[in-house]
C-alpha cells in the first residue's frame, strides 16, 4: 500500500487520465458532515460484505478522518488480493487543512 498526502492526492486526481475510486469508509453521520467530491461511502464495518463490488485492479485511494481506519482498510484490501491501494495520510482532516480550507471539520 502505498501514501500518499492530501497534496499529492489532490495533485494526482487533478492530472490522472484513469481515476482512482476514492473509497471513504468512515460512518454515514461522518460522511454527511465533509467527504471529498466524488468519493463513494462504504463504512469500514461493511467492507468484507461489499468486496465483490470493487474491482481488484482498479486503483483505490482509501480515506477516512486521520488516516488510521483507512490504512487498516487497505491492508485488509491487500490481503483480499486488491493490488493498487492508496491510503489519504491523514484523512480529511488533513484535506481541509491542505487543499480544501472551506470543508467543514469536526
Amino acid at each position: 500500500m502505498r501514501e500518499m498526502s492530501p497534496q499529492q492526492v489532490d495533485e494526482y486526481l487533478q492530472t490522472s487520465s484513469n481515476k482512482p475510486l476514492l473509497l471513504d469508509v468512515r460512518e454515514p453521520w461522518e460522511y454527511e458532515i465533509c467527504h471529498i467530491n466524488d468519493s463513494e461511502l462504504i463504512p469500514m464495518q461493511t467492507i468484507p460484505t461489499h468486496l465483490n463490488q470493487l474491482e481488484k485492479d482498479q486503483e483505490i485511494i482509501v480515506i477516512c478522518h486521520h488516516g488510521v481506519r483507512s490504512r487498516i482498510v487497505g491492508q485488509f484490501l491487500e490481503q483480499a488480493e486488491f493490488k493498487n491501494i492508496i491510503n489519504l495520510s491523514g484523512g480529511v482532516m488533513a484535506w481541509a487543512q491542505d487543499v480544501d480550507k472551506n470543508m467543514p471539520t469536526y
